[in-house]
């Protein structure tokens, strides 16, 4: 083993011990913030943030979904169809 790759084992066992300490730093400071209690707490807070849609724009959302995936499956079928007319023409293929 030469000294660049020492060097390098070196440097790269630094980063290891040095990632270590900084997840055992996050882990400890999770602990003193309260762990899951201040987590769920500031889950609730942010829920009271959201904006949630009416009953009319979530209607209007779900017909415009609803109509989209059925334009989109009927221009995909088409198009399966198609090819396989396509495919049966070249091939001279009869079911």
């Amino acid at each position: 083993m030469d000294e660049k790759e020492k060097q390098q084992r070196a440097e790269d066992k630094a980063k290891r011990a040095k990632r270590a300490a900084a997840a055992s730093a996050a882990q400890q400071q999770n602990k003193k913030n309260g762990g899951l209690k201040a987590y769920f707490k500031g889950v609730r807070t942010e829920m009271k943030k959201v904006v949630w849609p009416t009953r009319k724009e979530t209607i209007a959302y779900t017909v415009i979904v609803l109509v989209t995936c059925i334009a989109f499956g009927l221009l995909f079928w088409g198009f399966d169809t198609g090819f396989l007319a396509l495919l049966k023409a070249t091939l001279n293929i009869t079911l």
